[in-house]
């Protein structure tokens, strides 16, 4: 089975609303609601202001089942923020986290980025050996613009040169 990969669509709001939060809460076990989560709640919004962008991975069926977004921060940044996989859609394989980065990247290349930061969380263990395989490397919170959209949970944080 493949999947498909495009932009954020308002039909998409209950599928992503249903892989986000059942990974979160489901797989993950934090204590996080969809409240607490403003970007979800205007994905065009937040997400495509300035150049930034929100893709959705998509079943054979349409179902949702994986994301990510790219919020421009301004000064040539963007965060990269939201990309969750189904659990059955993960691994090399399947390659949808890869598909959806490479999406990511070749859009923020397309559009002058010259860097990508991000956020995460130390149980995303997985996320980690990911993201730095691909070229990210680990950097200090203190060392982010102040415009890089912090989540409750971000302890961990990767930056990537585009140029």
């Amino acid at each position: 089975m493949k999947v498909a990969i495009s932009p954020y669509a308002a039909s998409d709001l209950g599928g992503v609303r249903s892989l986000i939060l059942g990974i979160q809460r489901g797989e993950f076990g934090f204590a996080i609601t969809w409240e607490d989560q403003p970007d979800l709640h205007d994905i065009a919004g937040w997400y495509r202001a300035g150049k930034g962008e929100f893709w959705v991975a998509r079943d054979e069926a349409g179902q949702a089942v994986g994301t990510i977004g790219l919020r421009d921060i301004g000064g040539g940044a963007g965060a990269l923020r939201k990309m969750f996989v189904a659990q059955e859609w993960r691994g090399a394989k399947r390659a949808v986290a890869l598909s959806l980065v490479e999406t990511l990247l070749g859009h923020a290349r397309a559009h002058g980025f010259a860097t990508i930061l991000l956020g995460t969380t130390e149980a995303f263990r997985a996320a980690h050996r990911f993201y730095e395989k691909r070229g990210f490397r680990r950097v200090e919170g203190a060392a982010l613009p102040p415009a890089f959209p912090r989540m409750s949970g971000d302890t961990r944080f990767y930056r990537l040169d585009l140029r």
